[in-house]
């Protein structure tokens, strides 16, 4: 009784109890286009000032940082939309994983959003 005791009493608190968590799946890559996601922005980052460090790649057509409703600071990312794909694919070769502000920045293909449906749900029946 003792010894099942134990060994329960081990599987408890062993590492080897539980099951590995399966590794995070891979985001897929976004096909290639004229937009760019970027993340990693400082909360000081302004978008005259994403478009400003954007613009050394090409013809920046527009740069905007999303930012809080109430605090009005950037929430960490933002979008640069250039002229060209090509202009685009330079952007990301040459700010990708360089710092901006301060913090080390992503620049990638932004995705294209899904398009949703407005719901039923809540909506008011008129007979």
């Amino acid at each position: 009784m003792a010894a099942a005791a134990r060994a329960g009493f081990r599987r408890l608190f062993s590492v080897s109890a539980f099951a590995a968590p399966p590794p995070p799946a891979a985001r897929p890559a976004a096909d290639p286009c004229n937009n760019l996601f970027v993340s990693g922005l400082n909360k000081r980052t302004t978008s005259e000032g994403l478009k400003e460090a954007f613009s050394k790649f090409g013809q920046v057509i527009e740069a905007r940082v999303i930012t809080d409703r109430i605090s009005g600071y950037s929430r960490g990312f933002g979008f640069v939309k250039y002229a060209t794909v090509q202009e685009a694919g330079e952007a990301i070769e040459g700010m990708d994983g360089k710092f901006l502000d301060g913090w080390v920045i992503f620049a990638e293909y932004a995705k294209q959003r899904e398009a949703t449906q407005p719901s039923q749900q809540g909506a008011p029946a008129y007979d």
